[in-house]
């Protein structure tokens, strides 16, 4: 019994030894993990070995066992120690303590800040948002994520860049704006503080009102594009259309954007007017200046008229071909053909028609047509047959410039002889300018001045013609028998050139 006093006085308690130890590092980094490993020379003989940390008990283990640390906050710095309950001698149990070692978990990036550029943002433009850290020294290859928040809510999270791009912010994307950095294992992480981000708007101005075709030419049937656009101004923008003319409102769009377009799928003629546009952001209404939309029609099928009743007439004769498109937007280009070869062309600035005058000089005869273009279309119009044959009178003009024109020349018996100029007057004039169906009688010049000269041979037929000048031919016309006159003496006659006109 006394032995047993004896030991239990003897048993040491709480003592320091080199029989139980500590290992564990001095220094860490937040989100390390830190093992704190206590032992024993015989960790067998350990039967509550308990760790502390700035003197207070932080795990007790019934053996041999190390304390971890998984993610180390600086709240985890501090000095660490451990006490082991071992058995002593016999059924003596004994406490042995090491000695505290300090740890210091260091911080591994600051809290980072937020930096918004441009500083004061315009709606429509692109932001950049920057989340600026520092890694320790020793750390610099450790790996963050960024994530970027709008009064709270994500906008970009696990972003691997400390930058991020917005294209275009708004009015309403205005707010409080913060950044986080985290590392990838998302042990540690940070958020800076809030920025407050105020998007400025831009009112509009410089609204313009352009037209697609351009210059406010539109075409008949075809498609008009209405562009309105402004110089400047941001949001949503309220375009709307109207015509000034006629006060009527052609429709509206609300977009953001600088430029909207309102189509008219198929023009008319009742298109044609003036109009413009207005611009609406906020309270800032701006109108543009009007344009004047012209509706410019392409030909369609021209017309040709021949002024020769029943498509015939004489050689000598003067026609007229006609070609009009009664609806085409001038300037028109009309053109003429015969037989496929062009005889010319005129080109007219307004609307309506043009007329070609052909002298029938020879024998004419055939298929005619006339071609219309305005710049948009080509048409040509249906063939016209035209017959042109020998005049059926009993007289004729003979080398001048038309067949009402020229030294006179009478028909007996299949031949051809001249008339005297004794006594030839102007009433002679005009019964032969009636009977060739020219217009008034105009002149009465020598036969020689119409080269060549008659032949030797060619008789004189009328040498007097006393005409009262009502008579419808020279046949009707009283005549002197007598025969004296030469071909010097030959008459010549001038009627005016009358063209035929059956339109």
């Amino acid at each position: 019994m006394l032995l047993w006093l004896l030991l239990l006085v003897l048993v040491p308690v709480g003592i320091r030894s080199d029989w139980l130890s500590i290992e564990m590092p001095r220094h860490a980094y937040e989100g390390d993990r830190v093992v704190v490993a206590c032992s024993g020379e015989n960790n067998s003989k350990i039967k509550r070995l308990m760790y502390y940390k700035n003197g207070h008990r932080i795990a007790t283990y019934h053996s041999a066992s190390s304390y971890t640390i998984s993610n180390a906050r600086s709240s985890d710095s501090g000095s660490y120690y451990c006490k082991a309950d071992r058995t002593w001698f016999l059924f003596v149990d004994t406490t042995e303590e090491t000695t505290s070692v300090r740890l210091t978990v260091q911080e591994l990036f600051p809290a980072p800040r937020l930096t918004v550029r441009p500083l004061l943002p315009t709606e429509g433009n692109s932001v950049t948002l920057s989340c600026d850290t520092r890694l320790a020294p020793d750390r610099s290859r450790t790996q963050l994520r960024y994530s970027f928040f709008r009064d709270g809510h994500a906008l970009k999270s696990g972003w691997s860049s400390s930058e991020f791009g917005i294209s275009a912010l708004w009015k309403e994307d205005s707010g409080y704006y913060s950044c986080e950095a985290m590392t990838a294992t998302r042990s540690v992480s940070r958020r800076s503080l809030q920025s407050h981000v105020e998007v400025q708007r831009i009112p509009v101005s410089g609204v313009l009102l352009e037209t697609q075709p351009p210059g406010g030419q539109a075409f008949e049937g075809n498609r008009l594009v209405l562009v309105c656009s402004v110089a400047e101004g941001t949001g949503e923008i309220t375009f709307s259309w109207h015509r000034e003319d006629t006060g009527e409102s052609l429709g509206s769009k609300s977009q953001r954007s600088q430029r909207s377009e309102l189509d008219i799928l198929v023009i008319g003629e009742s298109h044609a007017g003036r109009y413009y546009c207005t611009a609406k952001s906020d309270d800032d209404l701006i109108q543009s200046e009007a344009v004047n939309i012209t509706v410019r029609i392409p030909v369609s099928q021209p017309v040709l008229n021949i002024s020769a009743p029943g498509a015939h007439t004489y050689i000598g004769d003067i026609v007229e071909l006609h070609c009009e498109d009664k609806r085409a937007s001038p300037p028109v280009l009309y053109s003429f053909y015969h037989e496929n070869v062009s005889l010319g062309n005129i080109s007219v600035s307004s609307g309506g028609g043009v007329s070609f005058t052909l002298s029938l000089t020879t024998n004419r005869s055939g298929n005619y047509f006339c071609e219309a273009d305005n710049g948009l279309v080509a048409q040509r119009s249906e063939v016209v047959a035209l017959n042109v044959t020998e005049a059926p009178f009993k007289v004729r003009l003979v080398n001048g410039r038309h067949r009402c024109e020229g030294r006179v020349e009478v028909e007996q018996d299949g031949h051809w002889g001249t008339v005297c100029d004794d006594g030839w007057d102007m009433k002679d004039v005009a019964v032969l300018c009636r009977e060739l169906g020219c217009g008034a009688a105009k002149h009465t010049p020598a036969g020689m001045l119409y080269p060549p000269v008659a032949e030797e041979n060619q008789p004189v037929f009328i040498q007097v013609a006393l005409c009262n000048g009502t008579e419808e031919a020279l046949a009707e016309c009283e005549q002197v028998e007598a025969f004296d006159c030469g071909h010097d003496e030959d008459a010549g006659a001038v009627c005016e050139a009358l063209l035929l006109r059956p339109f």
